[in-house]
């Protein structure tokens, strides 16, 4: 890959990344369920200091909270993807129907029937 890249005219330079510091890990107590511990103690106090470090240690700059109101008048829309995708109830929309053949009356192909019956006994 590198050869191809090479070729394009194009130089690969090795990036590094710093990982990102974790206020905590994932452990497990001695029943073997998972519990977070925290690097600080402060992060660990009880109370409201406590919980406004845990918010800061665990903010995340790119991330924010949306509150998203629908109103009752919109219209639901479409979901093509919908059938072949598979159903998701919180992104379902409107699923559309397949086409259905026209409906044939049967008492014309009853009537028709019976008349090449007739026709066909009278010719022999």
């Amino acid at each position: 890959m590198n050869d191809d890249l090479k070729k394009m005219g194009y130089r690969l330079r090795p990036r590094v990344v710093e990982p990102a510091k974790q206020p905590g890990r994932i452990a497990f107590d001695d029943r073997g369920n998972a519990v977070y511990e925290w690097n600080d103690d402060r992060l660990s106090q009880d109370g409201e200091a406590g919980e406004r470090a845990r918010r800061k240690a665990l903010d995340h700059p790119g991330l924010s909270m949306v509150e998203e109101e629908t109103t009752g008048n919109t219209p639901i829309q479409n979901n093509a993807k919908g059938l072949r995708l598979g159903y998701n109830p919180y992104e379902s929309g409107l699923l559309p129907r397949k086409q259905t053949a026209p409906k044939r009356d049967l008492r014309e192909l009853s009537k028709w029937i019976e008349l090449k019956r007739r026709v066909g006994d009278k010719g022999e």
